[in-house]
């Protein structure tokens, strides 16, 4: 099975549509998959929803997308870097499920193990567990969170053989990996494409099962979401 495409749109191809839920990999700017996030917002479907820790900064990564008002909705740990996500959300455009961030990461496991629910203390007593079953145990009490099963995942990462098995570079894995695993397809991007057998079997991060399709995303630019320095002391 061929799972190397030419582009990141060609890599896309008959897997978009309105309205479906897709699971992105990424911390902030570390870990995008920025080429599919491109390619998703020039294909031009709306309506989406994504399951995301963020949504990148103003106008990078899925940023990109609320933009061009194709997001609908977003079900994310963190929106502090991005305006435009803000604007959104406090305005009533966006729809916004917040996640605690551990909670989100587990939700995405759970979806890739075929788990449709799992009981946490995390965010018992607040807005968080409006809504949903609480239960308790040894008398603590805890609440259901839902598995994330997404139409598609979208993923980056360092290192792909042509099987797809994937290797990402240190945090650039965040929540790659299970949101890899939570999708009906998952496609990922990569900065390099080797022969297959050259990947280390002990070191694979991602196995080549959870793969569909593969694009080299390669060359990137390094993006910084702050840069922060100091004058230069006077000798």
């Amino acid at each position: 099975m061929n799972k190397l495409y030419p582009s990141a749109a060609a890599a896309l191809d008959g897997l978009l549509g309105d309205g479906m839920l897709i699971a992105a990999g990424g911390f902030g700017l570390c870990g995008i998959p920025e080429r599919l996030l491109d390619a998703v917002r020039d294909s031009g479907v709306k309506d989406l929803t994504f399951a995301s820790n963020n949504a990148g900064i103003d106008n990078e990564g899925i940023g990109k997308l609320l933009r061009t008002r194709q997001v609908k909705k977003m079900i994310s740990s963190y929106v502090g870097e991005n305006k435009e996500f803000e604007r959104q959300f406090l305005s009533g455009e966006l729809e916004v499920e917040f996640c605690p961030q551990g909670t989100l990461a587990e939700r995405m496991r759970a979806g890739g193990a075929g788990i449709p629910g799992f009981y946490t203390k995390t965010g018992v007593g607040t807005q968080v567990a409006e809504g949903k079953e609480t239960k308790e145990f040894d008398g603590q009490e805890y609440v259901l969170e839902r598995g994330i099963f997404a139409d598609l995942s979208l993923v980056k990462a360092w290192k792909a053989d042509e099987t797809g098995n994937v290797v990402f570079r240190k945090t650039a894995r965040n929540f790659n990996v299970p949101a890899a695993t939570c999708g009906k397809v998952c496609v990922v991007e990569v900065e390099e494409i080797v022969p297959t057998g050259s990947l280390d079997p002990d070191c694979i991060h991602l196995p080549g099962v959870f793969v569909q399709r593969l694009v080299l995303g390669a060359p990137y630019d390094k993006k910084i979401e702050f840069s922060t320095t100091r004058e230069r002391e006077t000798a």
